[in-house]
């Protein structure tokens, strides 16, 4: 009988038919043998909903959720909600992983005792594979306090806010979870799971494969992207209050997200003047704070330099022109 604490692998599922196989298929290789793989079929109108079926026909660790289409966070949370492993991942169903994966974030974690396990992840252009080299024997681990991870995440210095590519302690979800029908759900949430983290380790694996997509959510402009500069403004007002010393910490990740908002929207389209304007006046407001802050990232505070020029000028900085 195998007595390995249980993983809860998360896959929501959302009109990938012709990724889903690759995605399962890597999940039900896994060296770790003891998974209950969720699979949340998010009202998909083509065969996704049937393939994600088929699979569970063929493993009885997959269980399959089909429900009206609620979005990503919406999906998460209804795997969440019914979860029984003692860990819980997030693959997304147009990637896949490493068929050591579980394993190796499992081993990460309980070797150093923390609460999230990260991996190395490597990413490709659709229609590509990526680049894969053998696993370092024996793997290196970057360990973080709370303190450390939370300053890491937001000034963008060796962690991200990703939900995928990371193995949690399902009690970091008790109370939490992911805000419905909001893109950059995952950094929503990230302030709240980081404050229950005694220690966050990051392992030299690399064990997910990002598949970048150019009809995905994150690859196109629209106006839901400015839903990146609530999360950030709210959560600024909140740590002003709460926790004022992470404060310069998620300045540079709003200063960061409003360079990045001038990056790609189309420039002078009057629908997103308003979007234009918010980002440049978070720039104008926090750029001598961040210009002084030594743990901004140098490629920012260049653009801090350039911001001084004017708008225009930046712009054309940010674009290469």
């Amino acid at each position: 009988m195998n007595t390995a604490p249980l993983v809860t692998v998360i896959v929501p599922v959302y009109n990938v038919a012709g990724y889903l196989p690759q995605c399962l298929k890597s999940i039900v290789e896994q060296t770790y043998t003891r998974l209950e793989i969720l699979v949340v079929d998010d009202g998909s109108t083509d065969k996704s909903g049937s393939i994600a079926d088929e699979w569970a026909l063929m493993d009885e660790r997959i269980k399959v959720v089909h429900k009206p289409n609620g979005g990503l966070s919406d999906a998460r949370n209804a795997a969440l909600d019914v979860a029984q492993g003692d860990y819980i991942t997030c693959i997304d169903s147009d990637d896949y992983v490493h068929t050591s994966y579980v394993e190796r974030l499992y081993k990460a974690l309980t070797a150093t005792q923390a609460d999230i396990a990260v991996c190395q992840w490597a990413d490709f252009a659709q229609g590509n594979t990526p680049k894969t080299a053998p696993l370092p024997e024996p793997p290196v681990y970057k360990q973080y306090s709370q303190d450390e991870a939370i300053k890491a995440v937001f000034y963008q210095q060796g962690l991200t806010h990703s939900a995928w590519g990371r193995l949690y302690k399902r009690s970091l979800f008790e109370g939490t979870r992911y805000p419905k029908g909001m893109l950059y759900e995952d950094l929503a949430i990230a302030f709240d799971l980081l404050l229950k983290t005694g220690k966050v380790v990051r392992t030299s694996d690399t064990l997910y494969y990002y598949r970048r997509r150019s009809d995905s959510i994150t690859g196109t402009f629209s106006p839901k992207r400015g839903q990146v500069l609530d999360i950030l403004e709210g959560l600024e007002k909140r740590v002003s209050l709460e926790a004022p010393r992470y404060l310069p910490a998620v300045r540079s990740r709003l200063l960061s997200a409003s360079f990045n908002m001038l990056r790609l929207m189309p420039p002078c389209d009057p629908r997103y003047l308003d979007l234009s304007y918010r980002s440049w006046n978070n720039i104008v407001r926090l750029r001598d704070s961040c210009l002084r802050d030594v743990h901004v990232r140098a490629r920012n505070k260049a653009a801090i330099l350039i911001s001084y020029m004017g708008q225009a000028a930046l712009i054309r900085a940010i674009n290469g022109k």
